[in-house]
């Protein structure tokens, strides 16, 4: 009996893979891009399965170019912005994600990049390199302290909260704001009214929020007024919740002390990029789920996406459960 045939648009770590290439006939894109939007409307034809990244653009052009033999898409990763889920769903095609498996990793990088921003450990670094330390001196890269001070979290899904609990260590006061979220018990946080009311709180605003049009920069001129001028911004959600122009502005024009962010819109960052040429601002590569624990539970649960939607069964976690009926 021949196996399901599937494409997986970039090499992922070998625990899934092993799975898939034992259970699939799987073309892998062998290239560090991915593949053009052409590439994958060419690669998708035919194919039983697809295995993608929050890189790759899945919508009902890609959809229908697969054919009605599609039967599940995996994305290995949590959030889903890159698919068009109804177009999938009208299909009745299942879409998978990995949540839950990224919560600690995510989080511990948001409170690094945090502390990071506060303490102004990359522009020290780069002091340091620069020749610039002379002698021990008390006034120089002073930064913010954190015992006492408020963390504000916008979003209190299951990273939101992880940070909370990590704030709880370095004793500070944390407030969220996320008309959705219920209390946690046991957790040392508590809900805020509006997100004003929050912003005007906050010595430390952390976004945790999916990218949909309600969040699609979020992050505008006006939030940016609200904050504290010794506020610290952190994005490791999706780039497009901040309007980058107008964060340049208030960097630039030190209404808030400091951001560090994971994400950018595009990705890769430009390097003629005005936030490059800014001291108070840090930007990494979008690895905030980059440890090997993690990325490696990622894969397998993509490819055990992947193989229970080619064998008729329900995803371990499926974006649009609808397609099931019940």
């Amino acid at each position: 009996m021949s196996k399901p045939k599937v494409f997986v648009t970039r090499a992922i770590r070998d625990h899934g893979l092993d799975l898939v290439k034992e259970f699939c006939d799987a073309e892998i894109w062998p290239d560090e891009l991915p593949p053009s939007c052409e590439v994958l409307l060419e690669k998708v034809r035919g194919m039983d399965g697809l295995l993608c990244m929050l890189t790759d653009r899945i919508d009902a052009e890609l959809l229908d170019a697969a054919g009605p033999g599609l039967k599940v898409v995996s994305n290995h990763a949590v959030g889903f912005d890159n698919i068009v889920v109804p177009d999938a769903t009208v299909r009745g095609i299942p879409v998978g994600n990995t949540p839950g498996i990224l919560t600690d990793a995510t989080a511990d990088f948001a409170f690094a990049l945090l502390m990071a921003a506060a303490r102004r450990v990359t522009e020290a670094e780069r002091y340091v390199r620069a020749g610039q330390w002379k002698t021990w001196d008390p006034s120089i890269l002073l930064g913010s302290d954190f015992v006492g001070a408020t963390l504000g979290l916008v979003g209190f899904g299951r990273i939101g909260r992880a940070v909370a609990r990590r704030a709880s260590g370095f004793e500070m006061r944390v407030i969220y704001f996320d008309p959705g979220a219920s209390p946690e018990l046991g957790l040392n946080a508590g809900p805020v009214d509006s997100l004003d009311e929050l912003l005007r709180q906050s010595d430390f605003v952390s976004l945790h929020v999916p990218l949909t049009p309600e969040t699609h920069h979020l992050v505008n001129a006006d939030f940016l007024n609200k904050m504290k001028s010794n506020a610290v911004l952190v994005n490791t959600s999706r780039g497009s919740v901040v309007d980058q122009d107008a964060l340049f502005a208030a960097l630039k024009n030190k209404q808030i002390f400091a951001a560090a962010l994971d994400v950018t819109d595009p990705e890769p960052l430009p390097l003629d990029s005005p936030l490059l040429r800014l001291e108070n601002c840090i930007i990494a590569p979008h690895i905030a789920s980059a440890s090997e624990k993690t990325r490696n539970d990622m894969a397998v649960l993509a490819a055990k996406n992947l193989i229970a939607g080619l064998k008729g069964e329900r995803l371990p976690h499926c974006v649009n459960p609808e397609v099931y009926g019940h």
